[in-house]
């Protein structure tokens, strides 16, 4: 028994060690990794390549496991650094061309607006961009269209150009199944981010709106998508609608792209554009590798803080992929709090949240605006708790595809008394001293009066909404309500009706930030929050991303039900929230 224990303490001592050795030797191998990825040459005639295969964020993010695991792809690109690459690409001599691999694009309407905007920018240098793809997504066709040429799989490739769809959850059925009550509370016609509570199918409200900003969008995109591929808007219209490019055939025959090639017929083509010999190698940099050449030159002691918020509205802190109403509220301090940052860009991409987080932000963004510029760029989403935020800036910025609006509120609870008793036979009792002591109880049907103390607030909480609104926008509280009871607007909707100022992605928000604030030139920009350091995400990653990996993994195509669940654990308190989802890849 004494060797047994003896033997068995060892192997567990052994085991530790050999634990610790190892997570310290892969610390030293991604430590090794990065370093050597700081040391990136851009060789002469090379081709800025950029793949759209993963998910576009605001900010590109560390993974460290998504390189050595099962779970890898996760890892996103971000839309700053693209922009960064294709600005600074335009003027290097050694870079001769963009190469765009275009499967999908996992993005929003004004994001891919804005990558588009910046690859036509690039071409103006005189330099070649070519897309090439098996396949085409909705997407990816649109951004493809920004190229010189447009390549396609001969045999089994496709253009997906059949217009935008949008599809919303209902889980009415499933609470009668589980017999629990959901009890909505909520001001406006049009505030539909509730309707999956109660119906089973969208309102004739919720469907008019719907179909204004999709067909908005859907416009916009075909008009573009004519004008670069030198065909009429009825044309590419009459093709999308009635999807005319079934297979690569009809994609040439119509125009939609230029030639079917195989890949290694576009290496050929790459080669006859940097002239160089047909076994030559191709000189591809991606993008991510490229910005690690670009050397610092901006020096100026003037900062323009960008301070990027995206995902859902909460209340505290939040995760990263969250806008902590606190987090933001302290970040926003800090810029106008500081001597050096002379003005302030809040870039926002979300559909909103806690009204209570949405308010914090705003006493913040009006303070601000007493001391120094500030200017709001809406990116994808920019409804409800996201324009909360906006609302109180300078000026408003938004691309013609972004989605905002939805000034409106609402609250939500549940009844769970015949879940539990009929289900799990659980019984609930209580004792209180006042009549309203337990309001909020979820294990007994709420009362008449209780009801009317949440709709009030909730009624309450609109007129705040729709006041500050109004005093930002500088419309009176009548006209602004007019556009209010939770609409949704396309960007396009939004400028005619004053909701935001003026057409433009980040970039010209920056510089209207450095217009306003008199610096003209001098200035750098420095984003916010703070990132995690490449050793930082490698810990951080060790437990949630992790844990939100494999349940992706293990759901599928449930993952998204498993998500709002999620979103549902977040509807404390009043909510300024939309619920929107255009599918587009």
């Amino acid at each position: 028994m004494k060797n047994f224990l003896t033997s068995t303490l060892a192997t567990i001592v052994g085991l530790v060690l050999f634990s610790i050795l190892s997570f310290f030797l892969i610390i030293g191998i991604f430590s090794m990794i990065a370093a050597s990825e700081d040391k990136v040459e851009v060789k002469e005639n090379s081709v800025l390549s950029i793949d759209f295969s993963r998910p576009i964020f605001e900010r590109e993010n560390e993974d460290p496991l998504a390189e050595i695991t099962a779970l890898a792809g996760e890892k996103g690109i971000g839309l700053i650094e693209i922009r960064k690459a294709l600005n600074h690409a335009k003027n290097n001599e050694k870079i001769k061309g963009v190469y765009l691999k275009l499967p999908v694009v996992l993005a929003g309407y004004a994001s891919s607006e804005e990558i588009r905007n910046a690859i036509m920018d690039f071409k103006t240098s005189g330099k070649f961009v070519i897309a090439y793809s098996e396949y085409y997504s909705e997407g990816a066709y649109y951004l493809a269209t920004a190229a010189d040429k447009i390549f396609l799989n001969p045999s089994y490739g496709m253009v997906e150009l059949n217009g935008l769809s949008y599809n919303s959850v209902y889980l009415k059925k499933t609470f009668e199944k589980l017999e629990v009550e959901p009890i909505v509370f909520r001001v406006g016609t049009y505030k539909s981010a509730v309707e999956p509570f109660l119906r089973e199918d969208m309102s004739e409200a919720a469907r008019e709106q719907a179909e204004a900003y999709m067909n908005n969008i859907n416009n916009f995109m075909i008009k573009n998508m004519a004008e670069a591929r030198g065909l009429s808007v009825e044309r590419v219209a009459e093709i999308s609608d009635k999807m005319l490019a079934r297979n690569a055939e009809d994609a040439k025959r119509l125009q939609l792209v230029d030639e079917l090639y195989y890949k290694d017929e576009v290496n050929d083509y790459l080669r006859s554009e940097l002239g160089i010999e047909d076994d030559d190698d191709i000189e591809f940099i991606s993008h991510s590798k490229y910005i690690k050449s670009i050397e610092k030159s901006d020096i100026s002691r003037n900062k323009i803080a960008v301070i990027v918020a995206t995902g859902e509205i909460v209340n505290g802190d939040g995760e990263t992929n969250q806008i902590g109403g606190h987090k933001f509220a302290k970040e926003i301090r800090k810029a106008r709090q500081s001597d050096r940052v002379k003005a302030i860009v809040l870039r926002i991409n979300s559909p909103g949240g806690s009204a209570l987080a949405s308010d914090l932000m705003w006493r913040e963004v009006i303070q601000a605006a007493e001391e120094k510029p500030i200017i709001a760029s809406m990116s994808d989403v920019s409804a409800s708790g996201g324009y909360y935020m906006a609302m109180g800036c300078d000026t408003i910025v938004a691309q013609p595809t972004t989605i905002t609006g939805s000034i409106g509120i609402f609250g939500l609870m549940f009844n769970i008394e015949k879940m539990m008793e009929n289900k799990l036979g659980v019984t609930f009792d209580n004792v209180k001293t006042g009549e309203f002591s337990d309001l909020g109880n979820v294990t007994r049907p709420m009362t008449d009066a209780e009801k009317q103390i949440i709709q009030n607030m909730i009624e309450e909480g609109y007129e705040t909404f729709t006041s500050k609104a109004a005093e930002g926008r500088n419309m009176p509280l009548d006209e602004l309500k007019e556009v209010a009871s939770g609409r949704v607007w396309s960007g396009i909707e939004a400028k005619e009706i004053g909701l935001i100022d003026v057409f433009g992605g980040l970039q010209d928000a920056i510089q209207l930030a450095a217009d306003a604030a008199g610096v003209g030139d001098d200035y750098r920009v420095a984003y916010c929050p703070y990132q995690k350091t490449f050793i930082e995400e490698l810990m951080s990653s060790m437990g949630d991303e992790i844990e939100a990996k494999m349940m992706k993994a293990q759901l599928g195509e449930f993952y998204p039900l498993y998500q709002k669940y999620q979103e549902i654990q977040n509807y404390s308190g009043i909510q300024a929230r939309s619920w929107v989802e255009v599918n587009q890849h």
